[in-house]
């Protein structure tokens, strides 16, 4: 469930905590005329930075360019957060990344494993991003609705929508 007074105070912690309790979100890649596409996300949110484990031979990564602008769009588990998450995408082989978040998972997907030629990774490095949070509570939800009825002017308050600006890490 996602806590609003957690999304007022600390939207950047909440947003790598809902993304790290996902398993997967949408990526794409800007002006690629491409769909977005299912992929799980490895966050360092000291870095700012979420790692995907891809293939080489995907039309991902045979669209991108250098550093490609890209978007990641995460619904949360519980489906009361989302966020939208803009950054530069790049293809990056970086073998730490790749024993950092290697799981049973992951090597179901390379049949050669941790050595397989096909084998990259995706570096997403989030320059900002905007989130809406929403309560769960049907009471709260009702009671909004039914007060925002009753004054045109009222608007219902079941969430939090913030944007957020991220730093650049070495």
């Amino acid at each position: 469930m996602a806590s609003l007074t957690e999304a007022r105070e600390a939207p950047e912690r909440q947003m790598w905590d809902e993304i790290n309790g996902i398993h997967a979100g949408m990526l794409g890649i800007e002006g690629a005329h491409m769909h977005f596409q299912p992929m799980a996300p490895n966050v360092d949110s000291e870095a700012n930075t979420i790692w995907f484990y891809t293939r080489t031979d995907t039309d991902l990564v045979k669209a991108l360019g250098t550093a490609s602008r890209a978007h990641f769009n995460v619904v949360g588990k519980d489906h009361d957060y989302h966020a939208c998450l803009s950054g530069t995408l790049e293809v990056r082989k970086d073998e730490a990344k790749i024993d950092e978040y290697w799981s049973a998972v992951t090597a179901a997907w390379y049949e050669h494993g941790k050595s397989d030629p096909h084998l990259t990774m995706l570096a997403f490095r989030v320059d900002d991003a905007e989130i809406w949070a929403s309560t769960d509570s049907t009471l709260k939800f009702g009671w909004e609705i039914a007060k925002a009825n009753l004054n045109d002017e009222k608007m219902p308050e079941v969430g939090v929508n913030k944007r957020l600006t991220f730093t650049r890490h070495a």
